[in-house]
């Protein structure tokens, strides 16, 4: 068994412990020494983030090739249409390629704590909320899809990872939960610590 840190990540915070360009680290919030993100989520994006000390645990999260599903709350500019959403869910075309299919769905506004700062609204132009599910990890992926689509997104909250989810964790707030896994290999048994700036 193996210990998994679940965060919500707050807006403006880095998925690195280093502060770095006026925005603040993971360091501020978690004093647990040796655990590293398992994947990123950009300074202005909010949400779930996992942290572990294993290297096996890790690769599971965040490689690619494992297809870990990853569950969003986007809220777009522009009240979405059914015929956007249907695009979303077949895939859309961005200049990095074509991306998977996703599971895609209108929500209402869900009932959660509010932003910091707000984002900036128009009074003339509606917002509205989906709810999208996807196994890629591309940079900045969602906002791309969306805005594809015609509809940018303004906020977007990260609220699952597999099957692991916020559930009433608030900004800055985690928990720890126990994991069970097969024996490590030798190749799988390091966790790999981040590199630089670089977000997914």
């Amino acid at each position: 068994m193996t210990k998994l840190l679940l965060f919500n990540k707050p807006f403006g915070v880095l998925s690195q412990f280093s502060d770095h360009d006026g925005h603040t680290g993971l360091g501020a919030f978690i004093k647990q020494p040796g655990v590293y993100p398992a994947g990123r989520l950009d300074h202005d994006s909010e949400g779930l983030l996992l942290l572990t000390d294993n290297g096996q645990l890790q690769s599971r999260i965040s490689d690619p090739r494992h297809k870990m599903s990853k569950t969003y709350w986007a809220q777009v500019e522009g009240d979405i249409t059914e015929m956007a959403i249907t695009k979303l869910c077949h895939g859309v075309i961005l200049n990095d390629g074509p991306t998977r299919r996703a599971q895609v769905k209108k929500i209402a506004a869900p009932d959660i704590w509010a932003r910091v700062p707000p984002i900036r609204e128009r009074k003339s132009q509606p917002t509205s909320w989906i709810e999208l599910q996807i196994t890629e990890g591309r940079n900045r992926q969602v906002r791309r899809m969306t805005a594809s689509v015609g509809y940018p997104t303004l906020r977007l909250i990260r609220v699952a990872i597999g099957p692991w989810t916020l559930k009433e964790l608030r900004p800055g707030e985690s928990r720890w939960e126990t994991v069970n896994l097969p024996t490590p290999t030798a190749k799988s048994a390091n966790v790999k610590r981040p590199r630089g700036n670089k977000r997914a």
